[in-house]
Order: structure tokens, then sequence, then C-alpha cells
């Protein structure tokens, strides 16, 4: 630092020491001034190298390794979204699939249940009607058989009223036996 005072101060004796007889204008060319101008600022470049280069290029540096960390860090976040969204999207369409199997099997269970509950419901619908025409014939052939019954009685009352005097027992339940062949025994 103290050679840049002192290199400050020559450049400014040097400076004003040309003379005054001759005003510098604007547009006049110094070498003087320019060589101490290019010194100056090649010394100020080293020193800003020295002192402020490079911290300014390892902020610089750090930023920009933040940067792409957080870039990585954003494309492996999104890559795991990606993939967490797949996985999901195929436990719904595996949950989906699941459900349908389910509801066909429940399906399924209830198509057999109506079925073994119309067949159970038909059987006895038969089973039923079977005993109706088993009883109903029972009826008919106990209702017959009284009626022979009492038709031979009637029959063997009235014969008797009417051939009393003319026929024997044995006659009477001949007639009687064979009336009662001729009566048809099935209808």
């Amino acid at each position: 630092m103290h050679y840049l005072t002192l290199l400050y101060n020559w450049s400014v004796v040097l400076l004003f020491s040309e003379g005054g007889e001759h005003k510098a204008g604007l547009l006049d060319v110094n070498p003087g001034l320019i060589i101490w101008t290019i010194i100056i600022f090649v010394l100020t470049l080293i020193l800003l190298k020295k002192v402020a280069w490079k911290p300014l290029l390892t902020a610089l540096n750090t930023r920009e390794q933040s940067i792409k960390d957080a870039i990585e860090g954003a494309e492996r976040i999104k890559a795991e979204a990606e993939q967490m969204i797949a996985e999901n999207k195929k436990a719904m369409a595996d949950a989906n699939a699941e459900s349908m199997k389910v509801l066909n099997e429940a399906r399924e269970a209830a198509g057999k249940v109506k079925d073994e509950i119309v067949h159970k419901a038909n059987e006895q619908v038969k089973q039923i009607l079977e005993q109706s025409k088993r009883d109903i014939q029972q009826e008919k052939e106990s209702a017959l058989s009284e009626l022979r019954s009492e038709v031979a009685d009637l029959a063997i009352k009235t014969a008797e009223k009417v051939i009393r005097e003319n026929l024997d027992e044995t006659k009477q339940k001949k007639i009687v036996n064979d009336f009662l062949n001729q009566i048809p025994s099935k209808n």
C-alpha cells in the first residue's frame, strides 16, 4: 500500500511539473499520463486479483455449486415423484382389477345361490304335487271303496226286498259279487 501512495504522489508531481506556459486541452496526448494510467490500472488489477478476485471467484463457484446441487436435488425429487406416481397408478390398477374380480365372484356366488334356491323350490313344488296326487288317489280309492260298500249294501237290501221270497242267501251273494265285479275299480 505504501508503494501505491508513493506512486500516486509521484504521478501528481509529474502531472503538474510540465510547465505552465502551455495549457493542455482535452484532446491533447500526454505520453507520461498514458504510461502512468496504464501502470496504475495494472497495479489496481494486481491488487484486486490478490485481495478481491479470489473471494469473488470462490463465492461465484460456491453459488454455482449450490445451484447445481439444487437442480440435481430437484431432478432427483422429480424422478422419485414420477416413480411414486407410476407405482400409485399400478397399485390403483391392481386394486381395480382385484375389486372387479371380487365383484365377479360375488355375482357368480349370488347366481349359484339363486339357482340353488330355484332348484330347491322346484323340487319342493314337485314333492308337494306328488304328495297331493297320492293323497287325492288315496281319497279317491277310499271314496270308491266306501261307495262300493254302500252300493252293495243298497243293492242287497233292494234285491232282498224284491226277491226275498224267490232267492236264498247264496244266490244273493253271487248276484251281488257279480254286480260288484262289473263296477270299475279305478277311474
